[in-house]
């Protein structure tokens, strides 16, 4: 099939995703952006999306147009990959989402056949406010919070998902579009809404789904504390650190022992008390220096990620720290019977690759099942 005359668009978010290794949920906003630089929160979203172009450029190279956001917005990672490339607008020391929009409009007049973004829902939005139904989008999966349904599941997959889109013609449909409350997120509070949908590329192995909400019936609520008192009465160890993830079966446990979680933070759980509340990686990691520690996750919903997705203050190097060994999957029987697999993205090819494979799920008091990991 000849590729004469496709063309991508790429739009990177340079900003996206720096508020997770250091627990700010998010950097909507000058003043959140700030405080996450100071914390030392480094940029992700140029990484993730050389990532991507570099598979892109194994897969089709020199058979497609590459249109480019200037300056930060995509073309220096371009460059770095050595994409041939035509850059759109003006380079800026600090972009907004009003660069994002402008340069949006701009690839869609240049009648691209797809428009590619990298960043995280805040950036989902930007897009959909100019673009909506009028050209085929797909999201490089690299903010602190992608609860819509516009993203490849990694940024190798997204690459794979546009060489089929151009090569094979992938079917597109509509995807959510997920507004969350950044401030509300940050106040231990989510609030999540439908913004609007666009069309994406579909292929359902590669693209996320949308988070589902959890349940509040009594028999999930029954299971979810089978699950913590199992737990807590045949797992859990003297002078451990459990790193608790984010989610409503994790903090069953800490309501079990009488403690108060966070809901979407991180927290140290040792000796059936919690020792620090909404920790970022630099804490954890000074927290586990020498010390046992396991890590306690359960996936997200509709989506199955227990890494990459809310919770990056569990970063590789954390990972690391702690050892593959001594991670706990925890989820209840109708979380997991919505989901194929478990999913990782946590940004170091070499932990993901890791982490694939088989991993044990708790969903009841003294019951387990076997999930792959992709």
């Amino acid at each position: 099939m000849s590729m004469r005359g496709k063309s991508i668009g790429l739009i990177v978010n340079p900003i996206a995703g720096m508020g997770g290794s250091v627990s700010l949920k998010g950097t909507d906003g000058e003043e959140i952006l700030e405080k996450a630089l100071s914390l030392g929160a480094k940029p992700v979203a140029p990484r993730r999306a050389e990532i991507f172009l570099l598979h892109l450029k194994n897969l089709i190279n020199e058979e497609i147009n590459l249109l480019v956001g200037a300056g930060w917005m995509g073309e220096f990672e371009a460059m770095r990959v050595g994409f041939e490339h035509t850059v759109i607008g003006q380079r800026k020391e600090r972009t907004t989402a009003d660069d994002t929009k402008e340069i949006a409009v701009k690839m869609l007049e240049s009648n691209v056949s797809l428009l590619v973004f990298c960043g995280g829902d805040g950036t989902a939005k930007d897009i959909f406010d100019v673009i909506g139904l009028r050209l085929p989008v797909l999201g490089v999966p690299s903010g602190v919070k992608m609860y819509s349904a516009v993203f490849a599941t990694t940024p190798e997959s997204a690459a794979r998902v546009i060489s089929r889109f151009l090569f094979e013609g992938l079917p597109l449909r509509e995807a959510e579009v997920m507004d969350v409350d950044e401030e509300a997120f940050r106040e231990n509070s989510l609030s999540a809404k439908l913004y609007g949908y666009m069309l994406i590329p579909y292929e359902p192995d590669l693209i996320q789904g949308a988070k589902e909400a959890s349940l509040f019936t009594e028999d999930e609520l029954h299971n979810q504390a089978a699950v913590a008192l199992y737990f807590i009465e045949k797992v859990m160890e003297p002078d451990t650190i459990y790193i608790l993830g984010p989610g409503t079966t994790t903090r069953a446990i800490a309501a079990l022992l009488d403690e108060e979680k966070t809901l979407l933070g991180v927290d140290l759980l040792l000796n059936g008390k919690i020792i620090k509340y909404d920790v970022n990686e630099a804490e954890i990691l000074e927290a586990i220096r020498s010390k046992k520690a396991k890590i306690v996750v359960t996936p997200i919903g509709g989506q199955g990620f227990i890494f990459g997705r809310g919770n990056q203050q569990i970063s590789p190097e954390v990972i690391r720290k702690v050892g593959l060994e001594n991670i706990i999957v925890i989820a209840t029987k109708h979380k997991v019977s919505g989901l194929s697999c478990l999913r990782v993205d946590t940004g170091d090819q070499e932990i993901d690759r890791m982490l694939r494979g088989f991993m044990r799920v708790i969903i009841d008091y003294d019951e387990e099942c076997l999930m792959p990991v992709k």
